[in-house]
């Protein structure tokens, strides 16, 4: 009988089998739990869902809320394409995939916006959450009541890149109604995530997505993710004809696997989908910067100039009108000065004085019937030089108004206003229309309404897509 004998070589291979055996297969065995939803882009319909209602980790699918909101702000002139961004060290410090900002850099937003949707980069994402919102953290606020108000129920975030942090969750279903917005709300932006690659400022950057875009009939977008707890992750829309397909996957293994899988659920969903639909757009939110409101002001020719004041929460209900003020309220009369331009930087110089004016106004008191007494012989007569009283308004407490939006030139706004006027005479009846030049282009406003009117007629307006917001009073 031979005995055969185990040399340190072959020693070492079984030692390596068990560890791998033991350790290294279950490992790569562990893969993220899987997800995925398929819908009809025009109806919404869904056409298919596995555990499309599973909280799981978005990855950089996270970045198609960070620009949505950042074509939200852009689209009401909250920030505009070629603001000037100056990159923070915590941008700067982001981990890849990045763009290679620096610390004190200064690029334009539409650089940061490229870089974003084309190479996923997490520096140029936090730049723009920071540039809008002032801080990634208030930022991350503000992309979870977006999501919110566009049905994402089941939807927090906590940055603006989409690296795995406590809470920051979303679902399939969720993520795949993001898509729906994206293509239906800012069409004028989508072609973004079609781009095999671009440049983005600093230099030209590669699509992530750019296999699946050259190798899927029709794919136009929109947005890969991947990282470890989250697997490789796509939202993907391929349009054919008539016909437009929405799919997500949540979970790949990789990123063959999960553009086959995602290739094989948009072959389903174009063959469920019926040649012809009806296109029903998901309804637009009513664009909120934040907690915030808008209020008018004056500028240089006498237009209303908008200002964004923080509040630190919105208003749930509209409140009851105050009654008309009787005899013994007091008699408000502005202020002289207040003739003059108030620019947006002076509002709260304005409205202090206006405060002051109000407390020191004098009380009407009902008249009384009295016998004249006899004119005394010794009358000294005052000045007849006549105190001038600007500005007493006659125009019931119209000082309100509605913006719907801004336009690249005076024709297109003038346009606007004239169609929505016409739809919504009920609401927008003895308003004036009135058109004010902005640096980056025309606003559209109805002015001279009340505030019951003006928020009634934003609410109509927002029930027809229209975005719209309130001015206030000067």
């Amino acid at each position: 009988m031979k005995v055969r004998h185990t040399t340190p070589a072959r020693l070492g291979l079984f030692v390596f089998l068990a560890v791998w055996m033991l350790v290294i297969a279950p490992i790569s065995a562990m893969a993220a739990p899987y997800a995925a939803m398929v819908i009809d882009a025009r109806t919404g319909e869904v056409l298919h869902s596995r555990n499309a209602d599973t909280r799981l980790h978005p990855a950089s699918l996270t970045k198609m809320m960070t620009l949505y909101i950042a074509f939200q702000a852009v689209e009401a002139g909250e920030i505009s394409m070629d603001t000037v961004v100056t990159i923070s060290k915590n941008a700067a410090a982001e981990p890849p995939s990045k763009l290679g900002l620096r610390s004190g850099q200064k690029i334009k937003l539409r650089f940061l916006v490229r870089a974003a949707a084309v190479k996923s980069a997490n520096d140029a994402a936090t730049a723009i959450g920071e540039a809008i919102s002032g801080s990634e953290a208030a930022f991350a606020r503000r992309m979870t009541r977006t999501a919110k108000s566009l049905g994402m129920t089941r939807t927090t975030f906590k940055n603006a890149h989409g690296l795995t942090e406590s809470g920051h969750l979303s679902t399939a279903r969720d993520m795949t109604t993001m898509g729906r917005h994206m293509i239906y709300d800012f069409p004028q932006y989508y072609n973004l995530f079609s781009r095999i690659s671009t440049h983005a400022g600093m230099r030209e950057v590669a699509n992530t997505n750019r296999r699946f875009l050259g190798a899927y009939k029709g794919a136009d977008g929109i947005k890969t993710g991947y990282t470890r707890a989250a697997g490789f992750n796509l939202v993907s829309s391929a349009e054919r004809g008539q016909e437009r397909i929405i799919a997500t996957v949540f979970g790949g293994t990789s990123t063959a696997n999960r553009n086959a899988k995602v290739a094989e659920l948009l072959d389903l969903g174009f063959r469920r989908a019926p040649s012809r639909a009806p296109l029903r757009r998901p309804n637009k939110p009513a664009f909120v910067p934040g907690d915030a409101v808008v209020v008018a002001g004056n500028d240089s020719g006498g237009q209303a100039a908008g200002k964004i004041i923080r509040l630190s929460g919105a208003v749930k209900t509209s409140l009851r009108p105050k009654s008309r003020p009787g005899l013994d309220a007091p008699v408000l009369m502005a202020s002289a000065s207040l003739k003059a331009s108030v620019l947006p930087g002076d509002i709260k110089a304005a409205l202090e004085e206006a405060q002051t004016t109000t407390a020191t106004a004098p009380k009407a008191t009902a008249p009384t019937v009295k016998r004249p007494s006899a004119r005394p012989t010794d009358v000294v007569l005052a000045s007849t030089e006549p105190e001038v009283v600007t500005r007493v308004s006659t125009s019931g407490g119209r000082h309100w108004g509605v913006n719907i939006g801004r336009y690249p030139s005076r024709y297109k706004a003038e346009k606007v206003l004239l169609k929505t006027a016409l739809a919504e005479m009920s609401t927008l009846d003895g308003s004036l229309r009135k058109v004010v030049r902005r640096p980056a282009g025309f606003d559209a406003n109805f002015m001279g309404m009340t505030r019951e009117g003006a928020d009634l007629a934003c609410r109509r307006l927002q029930a027809r897509n229209v975005t719209c917001f309130m001015i206030g009073p000067s």
